[in-house]
């Protein structure tokens, strides 16, 4: 068996194996097609070529189970092989819906009764087929499409049992290992010791088969598996010897670290024998069930913390040989070893573990003079991720819940962020009144610019624009300055670079050309609030951080030059590809495959596909970006919400109307959650929806739709706006459309 790459591969899921099912024998001897099992197989190579896959992958034939060795090597492996794939056709050949069936009762299914009593729900192997892969499509027995698991999520829960969450892709380590075991509790298997394998990769342990010692000796060593596992996680967990329970504590920081995939922080501040360290102690053996893995790390002093990620990187290598990073680094040069840990700690799949930062009492903070004082930022992942506790005896070592927002909010743009953070260095602003600063720009921005259309560019520029207004009222001649220097490349500047200037010049630049003195104090407001570094290499020379167009600065070069050619000259779509495609390597290179911003390239990419007519390769696009950002940001972010939009809008144009509705529920429910019900980007989701309902023939959806858009974008931006003024012409639209058809 050949592990195919990920995103190349369809496999079929079927609703029992038969007599008449083809075999990794058949295949060999050339018997299979006279077998009823093989129309199967065409199906699924059928469906896999339409789909645009490469390959297609079906179990009962590509599995020789007469070689043990290789029957053990697949079933450890089937969870992870059905992961990669990038989709799983269920074939339910006991669900009848012909491709001419349709109903007059609205939200009824005449297929939905069968499909609910389907034999596929009561086999043992079929909840991993479930679980596993990102997509789901079921197919009646006629080989008609019934719908995705997302689409058909609220009956498959009732069925199985399995939280919705669970089906949208939430780790399986957020359920209990009780309650993993209670969706298998009724589905059967052929074989007795089948329904504690089929279990291994909802468990992620792996075991030898022993066929024949029964479904009680198979589920006792499974368990076994799964408690040491569990038990590896708090190898390095001080004991305790005695702990009063403090229930309140306990219910109260697993309330805060119960995390959605994101980071989750909590502090536990008290003076030295209150008790902080036995408290996390406590927690860890407590929850150790939800977690992947358990570290301790002793932050005292930079050389206990260094010893611990020593210790920490041996036991991930014992346990994940696979860690490719770890196994590369020289383990006597602890800096690498950190960095390579903390990679480890930010993968898109490692989101489940917990850290425990002991003793940092000595933290890095504007008033703790100490040399040897710790930034614990340094010693955390990249990756938004993962649950930390932290005990200390600083007061100051707190988590503002205003300041997590603000990171929220920013999306998470190291530029936005060390903006916002050189900001609230230079001010007394609080986390929650910048935040608010904050909105109030983006709000502006709505109205003032649209042509600023990413969630990238628009946070990046509120955030410039608190700090350009906060210059200006401290030193003129500094805003100034930023001002022309936005005409730019953000490359060095010094005094005698301007000292060319004559009486033709403004004033300010002539005052501060006028000696060092002058020049060095303006440039140090700009260099207070992040916007240019000092190049110490020159001694002399400045850099800008302030890009060309003074609104839109990108995190990367070729990120700044890709939307360049893009906004500058919309008819050069070939030569914007080549960059894209330039720009995609680059990230893939540097960063990886799945970082967000290599993700937020795979989007752009896809936009201008969608522009340029290649809807097959703007979906792709698609649909590696929204896998990607869904795993690294969360299903419900807005990051991954703006490309399910894009979907809507690439299916709309494929004439895939019911694949684009569903696109744009979801993203309005998300965005509905994240910004709120009257954000311009809700507003824009409810206006495609309108958009989509009028070409459905919904007239009175499309009208509701379009009426709450108008309210919306009436009360943000006003009458006279280009979007106000588009949802008009959709309603005037829509009346002839009622005026023609009754």
């Amino acid at each position: 068996m050949r592990l195919l790459k990920r995103d190349d591969t369809g496999v079929i899921s079927l609703t029992e194996w038969g007599m008449e099912e083809v075999t990794f024998k058949d295949l060999m001897d050339g018997t299979g097609p006279n077998k009823q099992g093989y129309d199967k197989i065409r199906f699924c190579s059928a469906q896999a070529e339409r789909d645009g896959l490469d390959h297609f992958w079906v179990d009962t034939c590509c599995i020789d189970k007469s070689s043990s060795a290789e029957l053990t090597e697949a079933i450890n492996s089937m969870f992870q092989w059905y992961y990669n794939a990038a989709k799983c056709y269920v074939y339910l050949d006991d669900v009848s819906k012909p491709a001419l069936e349709t109903s007059n009762k609205p939200n009824y299914q005449p297929w939905e009764p069968d499909f609910r009593r389907s034999k596929w729900f009561t086999r043992g192997w079929t909840l991993q087929e479930l679980l596993a892969p990102a997509s789901v499509e079921f197919f009646s027995k006629e080989g008609v499409r019934l719908g995705t698991k997302r689409s058909l999520e609220l009956p498959i829960s009732d069925i199985t049992g399995i939280p919705v969450k669970v089906l949208r892709g939430s780790p399986l380590l957020d359920c209990s290992v009780p309650e993993r075991m209670a969706w298998a509790e009724s589905r059967q298997t052929t074989r007795d010791e089948d329904k504690a394998y089929s279990l291994l990769g909802i468990f992620d342990v792996q075991m030898p088969l022993i066929y024949g010692e029964g479904r009680e000796k198979a589920f006792k060593r499974l368990q076994e598996e799964i408690d040491k596992a569990l038990k590896g996680s708090l190898s390095n967990v001080p004991e305790i010897e005695h702990f009063v329970a403090r229930e309140r504590e306990l219910v109260e920081m697993r309330e805060a670290l119960n995390s959605d995939g994101s980071r989750r922080v909590v502090v536990l501040y008290g003076l030295g024998g209150i008790g902080k360290t036995q408290l996390a102690i406590a927690y860890a053996k407590r929850h150790k069930g939800s977690y992947s893995a358990v570290f301790w790390l002793n932050i005292k002093d930079e050389n206990s913390l260094k010893h611990s990620f020593s210790i920490m990187a041996k036991r991930i290598l014992r346990e994940h040989p696979s860690a490719i990073r770890l196994s590369s680094v020289d383990t006597e040069n602890l800096d690498e070893v950190i960095d390579a840990v903390k990679a480890w700690l930010s993968l898109p799949n490692n989101t489940r573990w917990l850290l425990i930062y002991d003793n940092y009492d000595n933290p890095k903070l504007p008033s703790n003079k100490d040399p040897a004082a710790l930034d614990i930022g340094d010693f955390l992942p990249e990756s938004y991720q993962g649950s930390v506790i932290v005990t200390t005896r600083s007061s100051q070592v707190k988590i503002d819940p205003d300041a997590v927002s603000l990171v929220r909010k920013l999306d998470g743009l190291p530029l936005a962020l060390a903006t916002a953070g050189a900001y609230l260095n230079q001010t007394s602003t609080s986390f929650g009144t910048y935040l608010r600063l904050y909105e109030d720009s983006w709000t502006r921005l709505q109205t003032t610019s649209p042509e600023l259309s990413s969630y990238a560019d628009r946070t990046l520029y509120s955030t410039w624009q608190l700090s350009f207004e906060h210059i200006k009222r401290r030193n003129e001649y500094s805003a100034e300055l930023l001002r022309l220097w936005a005409y730019f490349d953000n490359q060095d500047i010094w005094l005698e670079l301007i000292q060319h200037s004559d009486s033709k010049d403004p004033a300010w630049i002539r005052e501060i050309a006028e000696d060092e003195i002058s020049f060095n104090s303006t440039i140090r407001v700009l260099s207070d609030y992040g916007l240019v570094e000092a190049n110490t290499a020159s001694g002399e020379q400045i850099e800008s951080r302030g890009d060309q167009g003074k609104l839109k600065e990108a995190e990367e070069m070729y990120q700044r030059a890709l939307r360049g050619v893009l906004y500058s000259d919309q008819g050069k779509l070939k030569e914007a590809e080549e960059m894209y495609q330039r720009a995609l390597q680059g990230c893939e290179k540097a960063l990886g495959p799945d970082h967000t911003s290599t993700l937020t390239t795979v989007n752009n990419l896809g936009l201008l596909y969608n522009k340029q007519g290649k809807l097959k390769k703007a979906e792709e696009m698609y649909q590696r970006a929204l896998q990607g950002k869904e795993k690294a940001l969360g299903p419900d972010h807005t990051s991954t919400l703006d490309i399910v939009d894009n979907l809507g809008i690439l299916y709309k144009d494929q004439g895939k109307l019911n694949e684009a509705e569903e696109m744009y529920q979801r993203a309005l429910q998300g965005y509905e959650k994240a910004l709120g019900p009257d954000h311009t980007s809700t507003l824009d989701t409810v206006n495609n929806l309108g958009l989509l309902y009028n070409n459905k023939g919904k007239l009175k959806e499309a009208e509701e739709m379009y009426q709450r858009a108008l309210q919306g974008y009436t009360a943000i931006l006003g009458s006279n706006h280009q979007k106000t003024l588009g949802v008009l012409r959709n309603l005037q639209s829509l009346s002839q459309a009622k005026d023609i058809f009754g």
